[in-house]
């Protein structure tokens, strides 16, 4: 529950962000009609990734319990956890400027007299952050079957997951009132390093089923075994697997990985967290 939430958490408030700097920024210029245009968009964005992600789920599971399954969920743990890092360093480095460029390119469709322009950068901007979510979920949803079948099918990831949607929606509501003016840096900084520990775990996970598969074929004794103490089928196992990685048997490469990606990744996204703060040096005369 709590990795959906934070996920569709901070990608709902990016989306919903990007929406309420366009809508605020139509209201400021008088061009409220335009306002159909975005809801157009952000409505088609939706729709395509719905219906992408039930799709891609029931595909793969006609092929439950099969190498097909295994070879899938692997890409999408990769996948989830490259973007997951990617978007988390590229937010940091834009969210500064994503206002102005917004409204750039704002008017820029309106200059060219096409509603059709602000409901492509509606639908770009929406659909992005949609196709990452799906892709998460995706990722924590075959993450968490393995640990917690139960819980699963019980709806608490998708609870999750709304809960963070209507989160991000009142906060976009306070972007949209306020015109856009919440400095949201710091608070992307936080979220940026919890998702970066749930990536970490996906790769952990992408490296148990390479093992399985024989793919790496190296390091892959037992670290240790605290299945006596916190079982991975338990809530208090589930709920540290999903938020932390955590393996009741883990291997050696497994821990590795972990530890790299958790150490250096945390690391650098800080170091140049910090580096944003610093003023530029004044010009010499």
């Amino acid at each position: 529950m709590i990795p959906t939430f934070v996920i569709f958490l901070r990608e709902g408030i990016e989306a919903s962000m990007i929406v309420a700097i366009l809508l605020a920024y139509l209201k400021r210029i008088d061009q409220r009609r335009h306002f159909r245009d975005v809801f157009t968009g952000v409505a088609s964005a939706f729709l395509l990734i719905f219906a992408g992600g039930i799709a891609a789920y029931l595909l793969i599971k006609r092929y439950s319990g099969s190498n097909i399954q295994t070879y899938f969920e692997t890409a999408t743990y990769l996948l989830a956890a490259a973007v997951l890092t990617y978007m988390t360093f590229w937010m940091q480095s834009h969210a500064r400027g994503l206002s102005s460029d917004l409204q750039r390119k704002s008017d820029e469709a309106l200059s060219r007299g096409k509603r059709w322009g602000l409901i492509i950068l509606s639908f770009q901007a929406v659909g992005r952050e949609g196709l990452e979510t799906m892709v998460f979920t995706l990722a924590i949803i075959f993450a968490n079957s393995k640990q917690a079948p139960v819980e699963l099918h019980g709806g608490l990831l998708w609870l999750g997951a709304l809960l963070g949607i209507a989160v991000a929606l009142a906060i976009a509501y306070f972007i949209y009132k306020l015109g856009a003016k919440i400095n949201l840096r710091r608070f992307f900084r936080i979220l940026g390093i919890a998702l970066m520990v749930f990536a970490a775990g996906l790769l952990a996970d992408a490296i148990q089923n390479m093992q399985q598969l024989n793919w790496l074929p190296f390091a892959n004794g037992q670290l240790w075994n605290s299945s006596a103490f916190v079982s991975e089928e338990s809530n208090i196992g589930n709920a540290l697997h999903s938020l932390f990685g955590y393996a009741e048997r883990p291997t050696p490469l497994q821990a590795v990985v972990w530890s790299l990606y958790i150490i250096g990744g945390i690391a650098l996204f800080v170091y140049l967290g910090r580096q944003k703060k610093k003023p530029a040096a004044p010009a010499a005369k």
